[in-house]
């Protein structure tokens, strides 16, 4: 695809200044950062942003705060352009664990999702079912999350997500754990939500660089700084922010393995160890 073509729209999430101190120790540090609808001509294109950093730099605290479920000490996170903080629930939130109702079927699950969009059964129903077959999971409606696979899981709180929140989504190492087949195939599912809607817009907050790289169209690097004789300053921020579509680095399912994104690795790698 020719990434020349594009522009971008409207303000969808706006990090603005966010600052966060615990016990008088800064953790984060005027946290600056946006994301906007990407606009290609003719394509429906959705937004991925991967939060990379080291552990212990933030990353989950950033994460708290975007989805609304932390309040930071300065600044604040608006979504859709809204002149107010963040509220918990206007960001979907898909954990590591993947967590369903155990004693509820994926249906009864899914159902709790939509009637928060839908005041009718019906309407709520098709919904449900429409996401599920666009999912491949039409056929196991009726099964409890214990007889679901870890992949299986992991689409059922997507949807859920995606049934209950407005065009976000923030993923929380979706990556961990996963061998080779399932993590190729979790970067699919993360590029086949977000261009399901022009607006819909996916945060993935990992540790796993290539996989970060293989599926975002823009990188924030999380971390400390450092003074001029070499002291660390107080509190992570993102130090660097990498647009991938200029550097020709994504939308390309065959990019993956060749010298320039291998290159591209090898450069956040030892980001990293300065960090």
């Amino acid at each position: 695809m020719d990434n020349t073509g594009y522009s971008y729209g409207k303000s969808l999430l706006h990090i603005d200044n966010v600052s966060l101190n615990y016990d008088g120790r800064p953790i984060l540090r005027e946290v600056t950062a946006e994301v906007c609808d990407i606009v290609v001509p003719g394509k429906i294109q959705g937004q991925v942003v991967g939060i990379l950093g080291p552990s212990g730099c933030g990353k989950t605290t950033l994460f708290r705060i975007i989805a609304g479920l932390l309040k930071p000490t300065n600044g604040r996170v608006s979504v859709n352009g809204f002149d107010r903080p963040v509220t918990a629930g206007e960001v979907g939130v898909v954990a590591q664990s993947y967590p369903l109702f155990e004693h509820r079927t994926v249906m009864g699950n899914l159902m709790l999702g939509a009637r928060r969009k839908e005041t009718n059964e019906g309407s709520a129903r098709d919904r449900v079912m429409a996401l599920l077959k666009e999912f491949e999971l039409d056929d196991k409606y009726n099964l409890y999350p214990a007889q679901l696979s870890g992949g299986q899981r992991q689409r059922c709180a997507i949807i859920q997500q995606i049934l209950s929140s407005d065009h976000f989504l923030l993923m929380d190492e979706p990556f961990s754990g996963l061998d080779w087949l399932m993590l190729e195939k979790t970067c699919e599912l993360i590029t086949k939500v977000s261009d399901m809607d022009d607006l819909n817009t996916i945060i993935v907050v990992t540790h796993d660089i290539v996989a970060a790289c293989s599926v975002a169209d823009h990188l924030w690097l999380m971390g400390r700084e450092f003074g001029p004789d070499g002291t660390p300053i107080p509190g992570s921020r993102i130090v660097k922010q990498y647009n991938l579509i200029d550097l020709d680095l994504c939308w390309n399912p065959n990019l993956a393995g060749t010298p320039a994104f291998n290159n591209f690795v090898h450069q956040i790698k030892e980001e990293f160890r300065r960090l």
